[in-house]
């Protein structure tokens, strides 16, 4: 599995290391993601999700089921 958060959809970012000298390399700014399982009241099971920091921000936020209807909405949600 890739690194994308299942909640919000982000992914890594691609940059430039930049030297004293002010030489540039590329270099990937990759996202603070966390496998977590959740339980999941309205199906009655657990689930574990691949999320960041700000999809578990989201998910303390507006609750489970709304943050797995908001993400399945726009296609981050790959279950």
């Amino acid at each position: 599995m890739s690194k994308i958060c299942q909640i919000t959809g982000k992914k890594a970012l691609v940059g430039n290391n930049v030297s004293h000298s002010k030489r540039r390399t590329k270099r990937r700014f990759n996202v603070n993601l966390f496998t977590k399982k959740f339980y999941w009241v309205e199906q009655d099971c657990w689930i574990s999700l691949k999320i960041s920091a700000a999809g578990l921000r989201l998910i303390n936020k507006v609750g489970l089921d709304a943050a797995l209807k908001q993400a399945a909405e726009k296609g981050y949600l790959n279950a």
